[in-house]
């Protein structure tokens, strides 16, 4: 029988970077993942740290150390993050408002510049001067998330944690107690058990009669192939749509949708944005979407029609890249995160999931509780 001190179900970028940070602290760890070539929302990530988005005392700390944090953690894990320094341009809609808009972002940490237009395709040429009416300009930094995943990884086995590619169908439950975690193949026990599971995790409570205020979207985004030519900056609206998404499905929970899963689009949305990662691939997305089952099937073909048509009067240069639109489970939570959470109704589980901010806050709450645990 194999047992464990802990067990992290997941390997994205929270399961990869809390199976780390607890196997630094000497914890022996199994890091369980079903999918051995990555198909998750930490693999179609955009990539960027908007470490400035707290709007509390607790937020805007962990933006302060989550990017200190990855200013190192390359040389920590002794793996590539690829994290880089640069200007994330929120594009203004000639029919909005520019200075409402601009007075919209006032509440987080770092006040942004509001740019003209001119202004705006001197820092980037690759912008359609009559598709906008100014940009508001905020410093960003980025990383590749699934090689900095990756480096997590590389580094916990180093440190003797190990990682089996297994899908979590099941825990293993005592009374009140979780002592692990049964796959597909094996039974694995453990004196705590950590879900890290994204827009998974629902199901997989559910199978134990757990509740949890954790919501998935349905994204869909187009990757491409590396490109000709350098964006110099990050694109995305300044408008987004996402919060209302996000309000449309904490109301579902209250008439009880979520516990009944239904393959309906209930709400769609789109906002508009491109990232181009070091080797000048392209991320542009992205369309977001409610359905309460997390198997719900897109029609992916309309789907990269939709963002082209977005995406294009903004880029013009983006009008005839080859890609292939792809799907993937994004978690989100109205809890308010800074640690890893115990699950109430039981003992020995945790949730790290929903995070806003995955990128920046994530790595800090993780090596946080892992040395918290340590004591």
């Amino acid at each position: 029988m194999e047992n464990y001190d802990w067990i992290v179900i997941g390997a994205g970028i929270t399961g990869s970077a809390l199976a780390y940070e607890l196997s630094k602290q000497q914890f022996s760890v199994l890091l369980l993942e079903k999918d051995p070539i990555p198909d998750n929302a930490t693999f179609y990530s955009y990539g960027g740290l908007a470490y400035w988005t707290g709007t509390t005392d607790a937020t805007r700390q962990l933006g302060i150390e989550g990017l200190e944090l990855h200013r190192h953690l390359g040389e920590e894990l002794a793996g590539e993050t690829e994290f880089r320094e640069l200007d994330l341009l929120l594009t203004i809609n000639q029919q909005d408002d520019l200075q409402q808009i601009a007075k919209s972002h006032d509440r987080f940490a770092i006040t942004p510049q509001l740019l003209d237009v001119p202004e705006a395709c001197e820092l980037e040429p690759l912008l359609n001067p009559d598709a906008i009416a100014g940009v508001l300009r905020f410093p960003y930094a980025h990383i590749h998330p699934q090689k900095t995943s990756q480096a997590y990884q590389n580094a916990l086995v180093r440190h003797g944690g190990i990682i089996k590619y297994e899908a979590a169908i099941d825990l293993i439950r005592q009374g009140d107690r979780i002592q692990g975690v049964i796959t597909q193949q094996n039974t694995y026990h453990a004196a705590n058990t950590v879900v890290a599971t994204g827009g998974l995790t629902r199901s997989l409570l559910q199978k134990l009669g757990i509740k949890t205020k954790t919501y998935f979207t349905h994204a869909q985004l187009i990757k491409t192939a590396p490109v000709d030519f350098e964006l110099k900056n990050i694109i995305m609206p300044a408008a987004q749509q996402r919060f209302s998404l996000e309000a449309t499905a904490q109301e579902l929970e209250s008439r009880g949708a979520w516990e009944q899963p239904e393959p309906t689009v209930i709400q769609s949305i789109l906002d508009s944005g491109v990232v181009q990662f070091r080797d000048r691939s392209l991320c542009i997305g992205q369309i977001s979407a409610i359905a309460t089952d997390p198997q719900t099937d897109f029609n992916l073909e309309l789907a990269e029609s939709q963002i082209r048509r977005q995406i294009t009067p903004i880029l013009p240069k983006l009008s005839d890249i080859y890609g292939v639109c792809h799907h993937c489970l994004v978690a989100f939570s109205d809890r308010p995160i800074d640690n890893v959470e115990p699950v109430e109704s039981v003992t020995g589980l945790y949730l790290f999931t929903g995070f806003t901010s995955t990128l920046v806050f994530a790595p800090v709450i993780a090596r946080r509780f892992a040395k918290q645990a340590a004591r």
